[in-house]
């Protein structure tokens, strides 16, 4: 398949820049037999049946947006230097790869001062990207809280920088397992309401994790979908879990995975024909033609065009619904990415 396939306009105004006042109070497109229905997401529980199962990713995005100071170095050639570091992903003890700018002003060597009592030194350099060891005067975790801001996605982090609203709003509130560098977004709409509501209704829940990584958002830049490199992030399914979801499909219940995070991990762990204990990484790449094992019903945000996110809602409910569904959004006002609204994909 060609990406070109899965392109869509998108006016500048529909990407969101802020969550809604409430997050119960997104808008949520029901997709559903090619139809569409607009709702509210607070109406969920009444749209999902009883004997439902939700699948929550219950990862816990780290403050990973560092801004410091590369002090001027001893022997001159410049005074001091202002950094921003991204973290990206750990690859050992403390120690992690990081997207750095201005990346052509720092060398091996170099020290930077994150505040907080958080500073890090650049172990090697490969263009704008570093490996950086992390140290703190005292908890390291809790230096990083205090010192980092939430890593909003790049076409947020151009317009306005993360503030405080965003340490709460852009976390889900069932988030418990520390460890991703953006957020699972479909998640970020329950509430503890939404979701009391939806277990009086005999719809019940679990919680899975895969930590998300940068990766989510790169553009897929190769012509044809078969040439892009899928990247890899760490997930884990329980055996509780897994039996919860193969008890539920038994007795006729749907599994509604919320967000792709969750329909990734739940497809992988699924390899076998039914969802099994799953620990490690996963590089599943799912595109139209796949067949799912598991999921049945797919709550998710709106996606960047081009992108893996959209290749797999495409698959999920057929890339011509999809494409109209955009086209149906755009039109009626829909907020779209990682603050804007939902959309509930049902399969046949």
């Amino acid at each position: 398949m060609r990406t070109a396939d899965f392109d869509f306009d998108l006016p500048e105004d529909r990407i969101a820049l802020r969550p809604a006042e409430r997050r119960d109070a997104s808008r949520l497109l029901h997709v559903r037999g090619g139809g569409f229905g607009d709702r509210r997401f607070a109406e969920l529980p009444e749209i999902l049946r009883p004997g439902d199962l939700l699948v929550l990713n219950d990862t816990k995005v780290l403050p990973a947006a560092l801004r410091g100071i590369r002090p001027a170095r001893p022997e001159g050639g410049g005074g001091d230097v202002a950094v921003e570091a991204n973290l990206l992903a750990p690859v050992g003890e403390g120690v992690w790869r990081a997207l750095a700018r201005p990346g052509k002003r720092l060398r091996d060597g170099d020290r930077i001062d994150f505040g907080a009592g958080l500073s890090g030194t650049v172990l090697s350099r490969d263009g704008g990207e570093v490996s950086l060891r992390l140290d703190a005067e005292g908890d390291l975790d809790a230096a990083l809280r205090a010192a980092g801001h939430m890593p909003l996605p790049p076409y947020i982090a151009r317009r306005r920088p993360a503030d405080d609203e965003d340490r709460e709003r852009y976390q889900t509130v069932f988030a418990q397992a520390e460890g991703s560098v953006a957020a699972p977004t479909a998640g970020l709409h329950f509430t503890p309401e939404v979701l009391a509501t939806c277990e009086a209704r005999g719809i019940g829940a679990v919680h899975v994790t895969l930590h998300v990584g940068a990766g989510t958002f790169l553009p897929v830049s190769a012509e044809e979908t078969s040439d892009h490199k899928m990247h890899a992030e760490w997930g884990h399914v329980s055996e509780e879990a897994a039996a919860a979801m193969r008890e539920a499909k038994a007795r006729g219940g749907r599994i509604v995975c919320v967000g792709t995070t969750a329909l990734r991990l739940t497809e992988t762990a699924a390899a076998s024909g039914e969802v099994r204990a799953f620990l490690g990484e996963t590089d599943i790449f799912i595109t139209p033609g796949y067949d799912f094992r598991a999921c049945d019903v797919l709550l998710t945000n709106f996606h960047l065009p081009r992108s893996t996110l959209f290749m797999l809602v495409c698959a999920f409910s057929g890339t011509d619904t999809m494409k109209a569904a955009y086209a149906h959004a755009v039109e009626a006002g829909y907020r779209f990415y990682s603050y804007g609204d939902a959309c509930l994909l049902e399969r046949e």
